[in-house]
């Protein structure tokens, strides 16, 4: 079918995420809808994760865990590049924005990255699945820990912020459905590989799920009733160069290391996004209630921000790849 907008860089599946916001701006889920909403999301992306294990080999999971490069680069991108990127921008913008969400943009440097959405993004883009599942998950595993060291070194913020939970939710969501359908590849993998279309529904199915959700929450709880306009503003250009700088030290770094191009795939959808799942709880542990709303509204809308231009970005990448497929095949 005739897409008379492709031309402009808009193609369906970009028309549905922008949709999905407005979905969620206008009619947010709430209450028993939103829990049903989040149940859902959960087990999509559990049962992404499941289609991953079948498709992977373990000798690919083993090259992705110790390829010290990506990993390296994954690490330092997420908990050095960003947190002294994150300092200055707070500085920068302190006169706008306040001390309060001065605060969360720190706060927002120093969390680990997003693993659901980083994952399917790099799925969706052709890139290599293995290396993101294991830099995404290693992130949030070590960031129980280093979050909350950097935040009482940085913010000087006290408290604890190892949790149970987080670890837990990594395990149950992600780590035993992708163990599962590892286990099972060789009864269902070839199966699995020949169901193209099941896969790429349950990638971008996953993704809209997840914007919907994210979005919705936030008009739920008022966040953006709570801030000036201009403060606003200055928290969105400040989310902004954050996520466009560190992107760009992404691609500048996966060329220097001479990283195969679905390494800088990964590279750049797991170096560059933060966790909101993550965050949100360890916010709630480390700051008082009073302010938890505030420091934690850069976190959302950079979180939000990611997920528009990333899905973006990835359909672009899986449309050049799909059509460099056919073009080999002809």
């Amino acid at each position: 079918m005739h897409n008379p907008l492709k031309r402009f860089g808009i193609d369906y599946y970009t028309m549905l995420l922008l949709g999905t916001v407005g979905l969620a701006i206008v009619l947010p889920a709430r209450g028993q809808a939103a829990t049903v909403v989040s149940t859902i999301a959960f087990y999509a992306v559990a049962v992404l994760f499941f289609l991953y294990g079948a498709r992977l080999k373990l000798e690919t999971v083993m090259a992705g865990l110790t390829d010290f490069r990506l990993q390296g680069l994954i690490f330092g991108a997420t908990y050095v590049l960003f947190p002294v990127l994150a300092l200055g921008l707070s500085a920068l913008f302190r006169p706008i924005l306040g001390d309060e969400l001065a605060i969360g943009i720190i706060f927002l440097g120093i969390l680990p990255s997003t693993v659901q959405s980083s994952i399917a993004f790099t799925g969706l883009a052709r890139g290599d699945v293995a290396g993101a599942i294991c830099g995404a998950t290693l992130s949030n595993l070590l960031g129980v820990f280093i979050t909350p060291v950097l935040a009482a070194v940085l913010l000087g913020a006290a408290g604890g912020g190892f949790s149970w939970q987080a670890v837990s939710s990594i395990a149950i969501q992600i780590l035993l459905p992708f163990g599962l359908g590892m286990a099972l590849r060789r009864f269902i993998g070839a199966w699995v590989e020949r169901q193209k279309l099941l896969t790429l529904s349950v990638d971008r199915g996953s993704i809209l799920l997840i914007v919907y959700s994210a979005f919705g929450a936030g008009v739920v709880a008022g966040v953006w009733q709570q801030v000036p306009v201009s403060s606003l503003f200055g928290v969105l250009a400040a989310d902004a160069v954050l996520l466009a700088l560190v992107s760009l030290a992404m691609l500048a770094a996966a060329r220097a290391a001479r990283l195969a191009p679905s390494q800088q795939t990964a590279l750049l959808f797991c170096g560059a996004t933060k966790s909101l799942a993550s965050g949100l709880p360890i916010a709630v542990l480390l700051f008082p209630p009073n302010i938890v709303s505030m420091v934690a509204l850069p976190l959302m809308l950079f979180h939000q921000l990611q997920l528009l231009i990333f899905a973006a970005i990835a359909q672009r990448k899986s449309a050049v790849a799909a059509a460099s497929e056919m073009a080999v095949t002809r």
